[in-house]
Parts: structure tokens; C-alpha cells; sequence
């Protein structure tokens, strides 16, 4: 073939052409790089390869990582890990091998992809996300992803998306939002964790922790001035009281203060409790707990600007603390329980083990009333499409949406332009405070300062 004919059958002449006319118009002063980006924008991208391999998370517990390839670049993408996983969520593959990291390597689900899921999707458009999942969970063909593993199906779906984004030039949340059809973003209010508990703390507090939602911010801004400066005062009252010692922090950066021993009545006491007059009840951990956080706000002077939410707690809290948000108030099977105080009215209350983001699970709540409001841990449903797909689900019911970290987590920032795409109004991300949980705060940042005046704060929304 001769250059003439090579030149005519790509249509080159006419694609060059049209390079360096651009490049004129726009008066570049480096052609030659205009040129280059001008015709690279005009090849569809494809997926070329996928790459894994193993890392560590927040916890020095291994995780997987992985590197997708177009032509149009190199897309990361890491995945957290829970501390416990549940029945009724999609598998974490681990190797299981005590001999290395006491089981809990990852090297079968980074295998699974350098040998399975990136031969099924090389040649894929990333933009199709939908059906970047699909062939994934086909390649699979198990109900909860056990033959793959969430962690590597996950990780990859999450690459996929950061490379759909980069295809049509919009930032991920754009990406995201577009996905689920939405047409507007919303910065959430953030869940500051800001005191640890229960077997993540050392402690005797029985919950699992103690959080504060600035919801009286104008902007995210001042949502996580108000998050950082409350914590600080919290430190300084918890060393007035504690001693230095109390300032050290749990897995996702909550201070673990030596709360007292008094024991925390049970749970199924709840239904009693909250027609008890407040001032004969006993102090328990949990309202120690709660009076030095508010004592901290206090300081701030944020007092009418921050809600406070708990992991587990009793329903007299929520009368004589601005308590906003319960996370699972009863064991994860305990439905009647749940579907009762619900039906009080009291504040938010959360499904997070009695939901596990599983999609069957979340409907019967919703059917039952269980619950009324959603927590989102992508990785026990496993794909970018199926976390679009259950938020969906939870909006149409009318429940809160509140996007979470997990105990072993990455720097990956992921869940941040996700609680921004979907409107979900609420991210647990974690205290302010360690790398891993900052890194999601600072990117919610970014998009709000990306967003300019455009940028709209949940606020007192934020459960809508």
C-alpha cells in the first residue's frame, strides 16, 4: 500500500488538517502538543489491560488495587475492607493461607483479574458502565460475587467508572451522576466520627461511635470547619478529664476515652425507656460519652449548627441530646424491634447490619418499615451499577441516603464524587482526622469549589 492510499483509507489528510486548523483558532504556542491531544480525542477509547495487585489498607490488612488501561490513560482504583462481613453481602475473596498475613492475603482476587475479568473487558467502552458490571457478574454466576470476589469485581468496576469520566471529559461525579440519571449534585453533610467505641476502641463505651453532623453549615466549607474545630475542643476536654491518654484515636480517628464502667441498658429496653422521665435514668457510657462531645460543641459555639448521631443507642438520648441519626438499634435480624422504634419518629434511624446494602434486604425494609434511611458500604454490593441501582431504591421510599467509609480503608476518595453524584445528603467518612478519611473530605473540597457558585450543601436537607 502505498502512502498515498494508507493516507486516503484513514482519512488522515482531512484528521490532520483539522488538527492544525484547531491548533491556529486557538493560537496555542505549542502546536505540535495541541495537535497531538486535538487527535487523540477524536480515537473512542477502549479498555487495553488490567492490572492488579495487592496493597495495604488503613489496618495493614491486605486489599486490592488495581490499574485499568485505555488509550486514553491509567485509571486507579482501590477497595475498602470491612471489619466484619456479613451473610447477607457480597463475598471478600481471601486467600485464607494462615501462613501469610494470617490469612487474610488477597492474591486469589488479584489473580481473578489479571486472568479472568481482564480478558473479558479489554476492547469494552468504559463509558458503558452497566455493561462493564454485567459481564463481570456473569463471569462470576454467583449470587453474592464468591467465585471472583467483591474486592477484585469492585475494584475494577471503580476503574472502569474513573475511566468513563476521563472519556467524556467530566469529572467523576458528573460521570456518576450521569449514570444514575440525575441531573443535579449535592454536597452531603458529613457524619464526623469523633469518639470510637465498642471493639474498635478499647474502651468501655458499648456503641459503636459517637458522630457530629454539622447540618447548620451554609457550605461544606464551614461543615468541616465546624467538624474540625469541634473535634480539637474535644480533645482538649477529654485530656481535661481523661488525661492525655484519652486523645488516642480509634480506627477511623475517633478519640477512645476511658468512658466509665457503668453498664448500658440493653437495647430491647428502648420501647420502655423513652416515656421514663430523663432525670431518674442513671448515667450509662453512652451519655458520658454524649455530654463531653456536647460540652465540646459548646465551645465551639456551633451549638444550634451540629446534630450529634450514634452507631447504637437508647431511645432517651434522643430527648435530652440533639441526636439527628441511629444506626441499627437492634441485632441485624431483630425486624419487629426495629420496625417499632421507627414508628416513633424520634431521628433518623439507620440500617446499616440489618440491610448490609443488600438490595432484597432494603426492600423489605422498606416494605416493613423497618428503617428510614439508607447506609451505603459499596463494597457489600460490589459494583458502581448495583450501588447506583439501591440508592435509587432508598430515594424512591423516601429514606436518607448516608454514603460510608469501612474500618479498613484506602486513600481512594471514590465514595466522596459518589455521595456528591447521587444526592445522597449524608457521608460517613470518618473522623477529621488520618490520611485515609481526610482524603474524602478534601475531595468533597475540590468539587465544591470546582462547582463555584453551583455548588449546592444539603444542610438542613440533609435527609432528603
Amino acid at each position: 500500500m502505498s502512502v498515498q492510499e494508507y493516507l486516503d483509507k484513514h482519512m488522515l489528510s482531512r484528521k490532520i488538517e483539522d488538527a492544525v486548523n484547531a491548533a491556529v483558532r486557538a493560537k496555542t504556542p505549542d502546536p505540535v502538543l495541541f495537535i497531538s491531544n486535538h487527535m487523540k480525542k477524536g480515537v473512542s477509547s477502549v479498555i487495553t489491560k488490567v492490572k492488579a495487585r495487592q496493597i495495604l489498607d488503613s489496618r495493614g490488612i491486605p486489599t486490592v488495587e488495581v490499574e485499568l488501561y485505555t488509550n486514553k490513560g491509567v485509571f486507579r482504583a482501590s477497595v475498602p475492607c470491612g471489619d466484619s462481613t456479613g451473610m447477607y453481602e457480597a463475598v471478600e475473596l481471601r486467600d485464607g493461607d494462615k501462613g501469610t498475613y494470617l490469612g487474610t492475603a488477597v492474591t486469589k482476587a488479584v489473580k481473578n483479574i489479571n486472568e479472568k475479568i481482564s480478558e473479558a473487558l479489554v476492547g469494552m467502552d468504559p463509558t458503558v458502565q452497566l455493561q462493564i458490571d454485567q459481564a463481570m457478574i456473569d463471569l462470576d454466576k454467583t449470587e453474592k460475587k464468591s467465585e471472583l470476589g467483591a474486592n477484585a469485581i469492585l475494584a475494577v468496576s471503580i476503574a472502569a467508572c474513573r475511566a468513563g469520566a476521563a472519556e467524556k471529559e467530566v469529572p467523576l461525579y458528573k460521570h456518576i451522576a450521569d449514570l444514575s440519571g440525575k441531573t443535579n449534585t449535592i454536597l452531603p453533610v458529613p457524619a464526623f466520627t469523633v469518639i470510637s467505641g465498642g471493639k474498635h476502641s478499647g474502651n468501655s463505651l458499648p456503641v459503636q461511635d459517637i458522630m457530629i453532623l454539622p447540618t447548620g453549615a451554609v457550605r461544606f466549607e464551614e461543615a468541616l470547619q465546624m467538624g474540625s474545630e469541634t473535634y480539637h475542643h474535644l480533645k482538649a476536654v477529654i485530656t481535661e478529664k481523661y488525661g492525655a491518654n484519652g486523645c488516642n484515636v480509634g480506627e477511623d480517628g475517633g478519640f477512645v476515652p476511658d468512658i466509665s464502667r457503668q453498664v448500658l441498658p440493653l437495647c430491647l429496653t428502648i420501647l420502655v425507656f423513652h416515656i421514663i422521665d430523663q432525670r431518674t435514668l442513671p448515667l450509662t457510657p453512652v451519655r458520658e460519652g454524649l455530654d463531653i462531645v456536647r460540652e465540646a460543641i459548646g465551645r465551639t459555639g456551633y451549638n444550634d449548627k451540629i446534630k450529634i448521631g450514634i452507631g447504637v443507642a437508647a431511645t432517651e438520648f434522643c430527648i435530652d441530646y440533639p441526636i439527628a441519626s441511629i444506626e441499627d438499634p437492634f441485632d441485624k435480624e431483630d425486624w419487629e424491634h426495629s420496625k417499632r422504634f421507627c414508628g416513633l419518629g424520634l431521628c433518623q434511624v439507620v440500617g446499616d447490619d440489618l440491610l448490609m446494602s443488600n438490595p432484597k434486604r432494603i426492600e423489605r425494609a422498606i416494605h416493613e418499615s423497618a428503617c428510614n434511611s439508607l447506609l451505603l458500604k459499596i463494597n457489600q454490593i460490589g459494583t458502581v451499577t448495583e450501588a447506583v441501582d439501591v440508592v435509587k431504591m432508598a430515594k424512591e421510599a423516601h429514606w436518607g441516603v448516608v454514603v460510608s467509609q469501612r474500618f479498613g480503608e484506602t486513600n481512594d476518595c471514590f465514595i466522596a464524587d459518589l455521595a456528591v453524584a447521587l444526592g445522597a445528603g449524608q457521608i460517613k467518612a470518618g473522623a477529621p482526622c488520618r490520611g485515609e478519611r481526610v482524603a474524602k473530605y478534601n475531595q468533597l473540597l475540590r468539587i465544591e469549589q470546582e462547582l463555584g457558585d453551583q455548588a449546592v450543601y444539603a444542610g438542613e436537607d440533609w435527609r432528603l
